[in-house]
């Protein structure tokens, strides 16, 4: 049976990341063969290491497999030239043998040169411009009838996020993905570190929240991160909104009294008659600006200019007029916000984070709470491997997080 051959290389932190042997494992998984024929191990912490691997298969088919699964992982052919496109031949869909993208900083060789992939997300295509000079993602349904469609993995380089290539990375302290029994104290310090470290560092910070961060008492909370600086975009569905603002106008959330914790008369119908109120009043903004809002999350985004995306949902009632209740509208929406994002906080939405999640690049690092541990596991088996959890009732985690934030002062 004849044998094909393929040469790769992969450069980097690729021992202590444990790239290399996945590389290995997949080879061996798939049914291949390898032969190590260049190792050079960086001699310091901080030092590159490079290896080069002969990989054999049996089939055309299998190598094909093989290098489809160590792609991800930084291993490409040593020898490459540039990348090959196609054109679009229809509104919405790519050419077949299209390139999947991931989520992983990903870069293409156009003229001999090496550039980086813009608008990194996964699950899209990437499409060259037309003076074959820059190359972006665009999803499925973004893409136009003429388009140059990267096809097959010529020409294209996947490098592995820092977080998988450095030990000492924010977050080291994560042993484990989610753990319900890791202390607490010691996960909020870190993720205020990591906001404090965002702000620093001009980035922003996007917090997608559920409607549980109101019911349980968080809204206030929330509000005050705002108001400090702490989150710069927000990205939620209408009950949020809606929950938020009826707090402000009846001091309910579902219709139960947040001081007593109990039901309020006729008090189930508070955040219909808030959703008629604000669409009466033309929107949120409007609200504010008539002095009908005057307190809550959604107050302190229209007051402080803080950017938010309400994407609509199936079951929702009203809804307000800022929910966007296209799904494809409500992407790019988001995707319009994203860039410039540098930490990404989660609380209390497995479907919000879900779809958030699918829309971050690697590099750009989640802390998902939430009271049950499932939604980080979702969310990590979507591809959002940059994703570390803290199982945590919504009020209680960030009412530990804004104290952590104010021990050393606000904005």
């Amino acid at each position: 049976m004849a044998t094909h051959v393929e040469h790769l290389e992969m450069t980097g932190h690729i021992v202590d990341s444990l790239l290399l042997p996945k590389v290995l494992d997949a080879i061996l998984s798939r049914g291949g063969r390898y032969n190590i024929e260049t190792l050079r191990l960086g001699q310091r912490q901080d030092d590159s290491s490079f290896v080069r691997l002969e990989v054999r298969a049996d089939t055309a088919e299998q190598l094909e497999a093989i290098l489809a699964e160590v792609h991800p992982h930084g291993a490409v052919p040593a020898q490459t030239g540039d990348c090959r496109t196609a054109p679009a031949d229809m509104d919405g869909a790519f050419p077949d043998g299209f390139y999947c993208s991931t989520n992983f900083r990903t870069q293409v060789r156009l003229n001999g040169e090496w550039i980086d992939v813009e608008d990194q997300e996964m699950d899209c295509g990437i499409v060259v411009d037309s003076e074959g000079a820059a190359a972006r993602c665009v999803p499925m349904t973004g893409v136009k009838t003429g388009d140059r469609v990267l096809v097959g993995r010529n020409g294209t380089r996947v490098l592995p996020p820092e977080a998988e290539m450095r030990k000492h990375e924010l977050f080291e302290f994560m042993a484990s993905p989610v753990s319900s029994e890791r202390p607490k104290a010691v996960s909020v310090r870190e993720i205020a570190h990591a906001m404090r470290k965002t702000r620093a560092a001009g980035d922003k910070v996007l917090a997608v929240l559920g409607p549980a961060v109101v019911h349980t008492g968080g809204s206030e909370l929330v509000a005050k991160l705002v108001r400090d600086g702490f989150i710069n975009v927000l990205f939620a569905g209408n009950a949020l909104a809606t929950h938020d603002m009826e707090q402000a106008f009846y001091g309910t959330s579902l219709g139960v009294s947040l001081t007593h914790g109990l039901p309020t008369d006729e008090g189930h119908e508070h955040h219909l008659r808030t959703i008629n109120s604000v669409r009466r009043l033309g929107g949120i903004r409007n609200a504010v600006a008539a002095g009908k809002l005057t307190s809550g999350i959604m107050f302190e985004c229209a007051t402080r200019n803080v950017p938010f995306v309400l994407a609509g949902s199936i079951r929702d009632d009203g809804p307000l007029p800022e929910v966007v209740t296209d799904a494809l509208a409500a992407q790019d929406a988001m995707r319009k916000l994203i860039p410039g994002v540098g930490f990404c906080l989660m609380v209390a939405t497995t479907l919000h984070s879900v779809a958030v999640g699918n829309l971050l690049p690697a590099w750009v690092k989640v802390a998902c709470v939430d009271i049950n541990p499932a939604t980080v596991t979702k969310l990590m088996d979507r591809g959002s491997t940059q994703t570390v959890g803290i199982v945590s009732d919504a009020e209680p985690f960030l009412r530990s997080l804004v104290a952590e934030l104010d021990k050393t002062g606000s904005a």
